[in-house]
């Protein structure tokens, strides 16, 4: 039983044999291209956002076999010996572009692109996808309940639902970049500062005698993070009540007004506001209330359309499974090759199903934003070698229906698509997730309401340049 993880050995098993192959057939060496997009939003929204690129890096720079794992490779007797001796001295040599995390993406435009030898671009497949496509997930889905929240604190409190430890812990991480205030997962806090806070169980209340001394025991123990759990009985008869006598009797002889309840169950509208009063009338106004249980952005919009007296949420499974639809479909496909000489060819993908026919060649993204108000208002995808002059007008056209088409020309391009890796280097500055962080609240902040609706938003454009559009209808061409 092997006794550590190599990530390097976290493939699919058709990247080996394939690699295999095209070490053995001679097309090892031959540069690629292949670029990660979605297809869909999950939810139904208007947009997700981009996570996971740290870990991508870690994982690029890290690459490389050991001997336990040749060995392993040795004993499936389906490789050859020299493809073997290849593994042993195996690391990434390539180009890897991708757009900042945090950044909000749409369907059908690349959101990170690698041009390497073909072994290693089609071996690095698993683990990028898996790693985008989790924390793409989380991100998205938190956004989405922070947005709900309007502007109340959330906390992310998954752990415990969580698929296993890593999508715990890198869960929690995505989701405070796109905007929780923190998490109670602690080795988060710990590897990647998202900020791990906590209050109580309501086996903490059971341990004790009564609630009252519960109660008191934690705020003296925690005079200044007291933040009391009243419905392990009753949340008006007991709970809310000898919180007021713990904080009276314990914070407020110490001059501390800063406190706080957690209801996590029950009729959360009527309780809280009926909590909210009861606080009031003993003084404690600036008694926060925080309420938990099984929430999401339907149930915390429809709670604060109830005129629920609540302070902060904390969202727990919904979040870190993204249970309403717990798949990021982001996909990895080839688009280009290169020549002997250097000319890059480009590859389409043809489906009966034409939203997954793939849009060919190595390419740019850039975001289109309105001078006047400075939102976002449409993407363009156009080849590597096309720019975008914003200083002249720019005439867009729908890809599905090219009659819609419409001539912009007070508008700012930016390049989405920043280099990470040249020839196996890491060229790219790696954020904090505090400066992430920021950056995705910058990012969502230029994007029209219209755009960030939950049901039935407004469909932001993701168009294609002339030239690329007419080589896409070439090559479907060619294939009929």
């Amino acid at each position: 039983m092997k006794q550590h993880l190599n990530y390097t050995m976290l493939c699919d098993f058709y990247e080996l044999t394939m690699g295999n192959g095209y070490f053995q057939t001679g097309l090892g060496d031959q540069i690629c291209y292949f670029d990660v997009f979605f297809r869909t939003v999950p939810d139904g929204g208007g947009f997700a956002i981009a996570a996971g690129l740290e870990q991508v890096i870690d994982y690029i720079e890290n690459l490389s076999f050991d001997e336990e794992d040749l060995e392993y490779l040795c004993g499936k007797k389906c490789f050859s010996e020299a493809f073997l001796n290849y593994l042993r001295r195996f690391r990434f040599t390539g180009d890897i572009w991708a757009v900042p995390e945090g950044t909000p993406i749409f369907p059908g435009e690349p959101i990170l692109t690698v041009r390497a030898p073909a072994i290693q671009a089609q071996f690095v497949e698993t683990f990028i996808l898996l790693t985008l496509n989790h924390q793409s997930l989380i991100a998205t889905k938190t956004n989405r309940i922070v947005r709900s929240a309007q502007g109340r604190p959330v906390s992310e409190f998954g752990s415990r639902r969580a698929q296993g430890p890593d999508a715990a812990i890198l869960g929690a991480r995505a989701s405070y970049i796109a905007g929780c205030s923190g998490t109670a997962c602690t080795q988060a806090d710990e590897l990647y500062g998202s900020p791990a806070g906590g209050t109580m169980a309501h086996s903490w209340v059971q341990m004790f005698p009564d609630e009252l001394t519960a109660f008191k025991t934690y705020c003296q123990l925690y005079p200044h993070n007291a933040t009391l759990l009243v419905d392990t009985y009753n949340v008006l008869n007991s709970g809310v009540p000898n919180a007021i006598k713990a904080f009276q009797e314990v914070l407020l002889p110490q001059g501390i007004t800063s406190c706080g309840i957690r209801l996590d169950s029950g009729d959360l509208t009527y309780l809280s506001r009926k909590a909210r009063q009861m606080l009031d009338a003993a003084g404690l106004t600036g008694c926060k209330i925080f309420v938990s249980n099984a929430l999401d952005e339907y149930l915390i919009r429809d709670l604060l359309l109830q005129g629920a007296a609540i302070d902060a949420f904390g969202v727990g499974e919904r979040l870190i499974t993204s249970r309403s639809e717990p798949v990021f479909g982001g996909v990895y496909k080839l688009a280009a090759v290169e020549d002997s000489e250097g000319n890059i060819i480009p590859k389409i993908k043809i489906s009966e199903n034409p939203s997954k026919i793939t849009t060919p060649h190595f390419k740019k993204v850039y975001r289109l934003f309105d001078r006047d108000g400075g939102k976002a208002f449409a993407d363009l995808v156009t080849l590597h070698d096309e720019t975008v002059d914003d200083t002249r007008p720019l005439e867009l056209f729908d890809p599905a229906a090219t009659w819609k088409r419409k001539t912009f020309t007070n508008f700012t391009a930016v390049e989405l698509l920043q280099p990470i890796f040249r020839g196996g280097e890491l060229v790219y500055r790696v954020p904090t997730i505090e400066e992430v962080r920021a950056y995705c609240a910058r990012q969502v902040d230029l994007q029209w309401d219209e755009v960030k609706r939950f049901e039935n938003p407004h469909n932001y454009y993701v168009d294609l340049s002339q030239k690329l559009w007419d080589i896409k209808q070439q090559l479907l061409k060619n294939q009929r």
